[in-house]
């Protein structure tokens, strides 16, 4: 997640309505890019890397029910991190969360027949499927609306420490691989979804979340122009 002024330079102030719109799409859009990087089978992001491990673990619950799950134990530690600035709207994060967990688990069952075998390919799936992942959250947070509940628990603890919110970003993505690491050699002996698809994860979709920013803003000044030039004409 980008931080708070390249936020600012992206949010759309559209009508709620078209907001809504656009934060859905962008959810779907996201979940399409993690079904395509989890194909790629060179390593998934963090959060992934967990839910994915759980469902090797323990098959019958699908990855999406994991993450929805992942998600209501963020908003409890959001809570206890800073019960005073909790609020009953913070629950309707989980609209979203259980949204995005549905949408997860269809585009992994529509992505199901990819299988590669050749190195360069899993590599360009990956790089194109973050693309499509940075995509999906550029819309969510062009939207505007509402932050799912790992974000919220992060910016919590920012409020908290009065740390960066990259370093505080950083800590938590480590926490995670570390907890996938373990279950995985807990519970299957191995480390699974953690290798170099993961580091290659946080590299790409920071670097496009820049570049689709930079899009953007182009856009806009090229739209800014065409209409003074039409109003200078009247």
């Amino acid at each position: 997640m980008p931080n708070k002024p390249a936020l600012s330079e992206i949010q759309s102030n559209g009508t709620l309505t078209k907001r809504w719109i656009i934060y859905l799409i962008g959810i779907y859009v996201l979940t399409v890019g993690i079904s395509l990087a989890i194909r790629a089978g060179v390593g998934i992001s963090p959060q992934s890397s967990l839910t994915r491990t759980m469902t090797v673990v323990y098959s019958p619950i699908t990855q999406g029910t994991y993450s929805f799950i992942f998600e209501i134990v963020m908003l409890f530690l959001a809570y206890l991190v800073l019960p005073k600035d909790f609020k009953l709207k913070n629950f309707t994060s989980l609209i979203p969360a259980f949204v995005s967990g549905l949408f997860l688990d269809l585009n992994l069952m529509l992505t199901s027949f990819i299988k590669l075998d050749v190195y360069v390919e899993k590599i360009m799936l990956l790089a194109f499927g973050d693309a499509v992942l940075a995509f999906g959250l550029y819309l969510m947070i062009a939207a505007d609306l509402v932050l799912i509940p790992v974000d919220l628990f992060v910016n919590n603890v920012v409020k908290r420490t009065n740390r960066k919110w990259g370093n505080i970003k950083t800590i938590f993505d480590c926490t995670l691989l570390i907890t996938a690491a373990g279950i995985g050699l807990i519970f299957l002996h191995k480390i699974t979804f953690i290798r170099e698809g993961t580091v290659l994860n946080a590299i790409f979709v920071g670097q496009y979340l820049i570049l689709y920013s930079y899009l953007f803003r182009k856009a806009k000044a090229r739209k800014g122009i065409a209409n003074n030039v039409t109003i200078d004409k009247h």
